[in-house]
């Protein structure tokens, strides 16, 4: 049963994502972080360009002729995913696809509104049995 882990309170959810691709990426991970529309799907490929070049993380977006061999693959759609491994979601509704993989994490902004809706996808997720991690971001050490 797929694992779910919810990062909350975070000031800059691209931002996380990002961290949270590399530190996957270190254990050797697959990773597709879903993203809910074009906009955030530019941002994201643009910061992830931004890494230095001792963090920097191989991406391409789904729908790219590379995606197969690619670590890290944004997607606006579901679609067929290469590889089922991890999937990191900036939607604020819970993907329909969640379950075909291993582990999902569920990125929180810091916003009420936000926060609110990531409540409603953290009781969907418990209410189905599926085994949940909270990590929250805000009371990290900067």
């Amino acid at each position: 049963m797929t694992k779910v882990d919810f990062y909350t309170g975070s000031p800059d959810k691209l931002r996380t994502a990002c961290q949270l691709s590399h530190k996957a990426m270190q254990a050797q991970l697959k990773v597709v972080i879903a993203l809910s529309d074009a906009s955030s799907c530019e941002a994201l490929n643009r910061l992830l360009w931004q890494q230095g070049a001792s963090s920097f993380i191989p991406h391409c977006r789904l729908d790219d002729e590379l995606a197969e061999r690619t670590p890290v693959l944004l997607a606006l759609d579901e679609m067929q995913f290469p590889h089922h491994q991890l999937l990191i979601s900036l939607h604020t509704e819970t993907p329909s696809y969640f379950s075909r993989f291993e582990r999902v994490i569920e990125i929180v902004g810091a916003d009420e509104a936000d926060s609110v809706r990531g409540r409603a996808r953290f009781k969907f997720y418990r209410d189905r049995g599926y085994e949940l991690r909270h990590i929250d971001l805000s009371k990290k050490p900067q």
